[in-house]
C-alpha cells in the first residue's frame, strides 16, 4: 500500500504521534529536504513548532563514501573514532573536511531558514522526522548530534522504513515510530506514489507557513 505523497504520509504519521499533541515542550525537527513536507503535516496536527536539522557526512578524502563522522546544525560534530584510528587520519584532515562541510551546511541553513533563529531543543521532547529510512545512516548521525544539545527525549518518526533499520535506531533514540515496515524494503521511494524531489522553495514555504500558523495561534 503506497502513500500518495509526503504530505499524506505526514498526516498518517501524525495519527501515531497524537500523544504529543499540544504539549508545550514538543519540537519537530525535519531532515531536509524530503522530511520537511512530512514534518509540516505533523507540526500542524500536533500544534508544535517546526525547524530543519541538517546533517552533513564527513567523508574520508579519496574515499568519500566512507564516513569518518558527521556535523549537524548548531555546530555539533560527531566522529567515528574506529574509522579515524584504523586509517590514522590526522586531526588537520578532519578539521579541513569539517570546515568545508560546515560552510555548505551553513549555506543551506541560510537558504532554508533565512534570519529565523534555530529552535532551542534543550530539555524539550524532540520529534525527528524524515520521509523514510533505508540504511538510516543520516538519521543515526542526526540522533547522535542532537543528543549533544540536551533534549529531554528524542523520538525518531518516519512513515516507512526497513524493519531492521527501525529496530537498530531504537538503540540510540528514546523512541522510534515507523508506521510501515514492509519487507522486502528496497528503497524509500518505492512506497510513495509521488516521490518527486522536494525543492528548496518548498522547504522555505512550509517553514514560513508553520511560522504564520504558530504566530496566529499565539495571538489568538
Amino acid at each position: 500500500m503506497l502513500f500518495r505523497d509526503r504530505l499524506e504520509a505526514g498526516r498518517r504519521l501524525s495519527a501515531a504521534l497524537v500523544e504529543y499533541r499540544t504539549r508545550p515542550d514538543v519540537v519537530i525537527l525535519a531532515l531536509p529536504r524530503g522530511g520537511v513536507p512530512v514534518a509540516f503535516e505533523v507540526a500542524q496536527a500536533l500544534e508544535a513548532p517546526l525547524d530543519v536539522f541538517l546533517v552533513r557526512k564527513l567523508g574520508v578524502p579519496g574515499r568519500e563514501e566512507l564516513a569518518m563522522g558527521a556535523i549537524a546544525s548548531g555546530g555539533v560534530r560527531v566522529l567515528n573514532e574506529e574509522v579515524i584510528w584504523t586509517l590514522q587520519i590526522p586531526d588537520s584532515v578532519i578539521d579541513q573536511v569539517a570546515a568545508e562541510e560546515q560552510r555548505e551546511l551553513e549555506r543551506r541553513e541560510r537558504e532554508y531558514r533565512g534570519d529565523r533563529p534555530a529552535l532551542d531543543v534543550t530539555a524539550h521532547r524532540v520529534i525527528l522526522i524524515d520521509d523514510g529510512l533505508a540504511t538510516g545512516s543520516s538519521m543515526r548521525a542526526a540522533v547522535a548530534a542532537l543528543r549533544r544539545k540536551g533534549p529531554a527525549r528524542i523520538v525518531v518518526a518516519v512513515p516507512v522504513g526497513a524493519a531492521s533499520t527501525c529496530e537498530t535506531l531504537g538503540t540510540v533514540a528514546d523512541e522510534v515510530v515507523c508506521i510501515r515496515t514492509p519487507e522486502p524494503f528496497g528503497a524509500v521511494g518505492l512506497w510513495y506514489d509521488d516521490f518527486s524531489q522536494t525543492t528548496d522553495e518548498e522547504v522555505r514555504d512550509l517553514l514560513r507557513r508553520v511560522d504564520e500558523t504558530t504566530t496566529s495561534v499565539t495571538q489568538a
